[in-house]
């Protein structure tokens, strides 16, 4: 109950930053439709950024257990370095689609709240069946993103396992080791990257059903 009565004041006040920040860019012309439009965009360069990051990490690794003698401590250093990257890469993919759904909620309620305001009956059976449209395509988007989010929890995994295994033991041996791991996370970063182009495909789809 004490930690309930600390987040929910937290949470109404980021509720109320983001209803200010809407309210703010409306009165410039900046709808919520464009600015969720601005955030799947968004999100889809954050996914092919990532998806660039993971092969590179996937390359090196692939070096790594091609190691021939020469400086172990800098070929920890890089996988280390290329781990962290992937790892930021994630959290940026992660970060893009909550504030996609964050956007989205609201244009949602404000669409579905603003149906009674119609006349014309017409006018209000049209604009919800296109709000029933768009929130369908909306779910089968973040769908896709979140399934393409939790495909990078497994190679993330793998990077930090292969990373700690190599810093706790820098030697031939430990090479040796991780090569059996390289077709595990060839694998998992190959799922990862057909999951994004998946939801990249999705996103262009539905930025151009708001643009309409």
């Amino acid at each position: 109950m004490r930690y309930l009565l600390i987040i929910l004041p937290l949470l109404f006040s980021i509720t109320a930053c983001q209803s200010a920040y809407y309210s703010a860019m409306e009165k410039v012309g900046v709808h919520k439709r464009d600015i969720l439009s601005d955030r799947v965009e968004d999100a889809q360069q954050s996914q092919k950024e990532a998806q660039e990051q993971f092969k590179s990490a996937l390359e090196q690794f692939s070096q790594l257990i091609q190691f021939d003698g020469g400086d172990l401590q800098r070929a920890y250093a890089a996988t280390e370095s290329e781990y962290q990257a992937s790892s930021k890469a994630a959290e940026d993919v992660s970060k893009r689609i909550n504030s996609i759904e964050a956007v989205a909620d609201a244009l949602f309620d404000e669409w579905q709240d603003e149906l009674e305001q119609y006349t014309s009956a017409k006018l209000k059976q049209d604009s919800a069946k296109k709000l029933d449209s768009t929130k369908r395509q909306y779910t089968s988007l973040l769908k896709t993103m979140r399934r393409a989010e939790k495909s990078m929890q497994p190679v993330l995994a793998s990077l930090k396992d292969n990373t700690l295994y190599l810093k706790h033991n820098l030697n031939a041996k430990a090479i040796g080791a991780l090569q059996g791991e390289f077709s595990s996370v060839q694998r998992d970063i190959n799922r990862l990257i057909t999951e994004m182009n998946t939801a990249i495909e999705q996103s262009e789809q539905f930025v151009a059903t708001l643009k309409q």
